[in-house]
């Protein structure tokens, strides 16, 4: 998200309203956010549809980052070689059960 510049990106509600398709174009276009004010003061953010879902994202990734990191300062979590064996022997047997099936369909095909 582009960072937020207040001379352009902060109106009244009033305004917006009378010319929403205008700042949701300009929201798209921008990668801004838009401010709303009402009476005065801050009473919502409209945000282009993507860089919301991009936000999300980041929230999540965060999020779960955070977890892995109070796991393992609780000792609950395993080392990088441990866990990447972990994805190797996972990554092996579903090759060996791929390679199993595409062996017993020729096998049929052939019958």
């Amino acid at each position: 998200m582009q960072k937020l510049r207040f001379d352009r990106d902060i109106k009244p509600l009033s305004e917006v309203r009378n010319g929403m398709a205008t700042y949701i174009k300009q929201i798209h276009e921008t990668k801004r956010p838009l401010i709303i004010t009402q009476r005065g003061k801050s009473a919502a953010v409209l945000v282009d549809v993507h860089e919301f879902e991009r936000m999300q994202e980041k929230i999540e990734l965060l999020s779960d980052i955070q977890v892995s990191l109070n796991q393992l300062e609780k000792g609950e979590g395993i080392s990088h070689k441990d866990a990447k064996n972990m994805l190797l022997e996972q990554n092996r047997n579903k090759t060996n059960l791929n390679s199993d099936y595409s062996t017993r369909e020729t096998n049929i095909t052939h019958r």
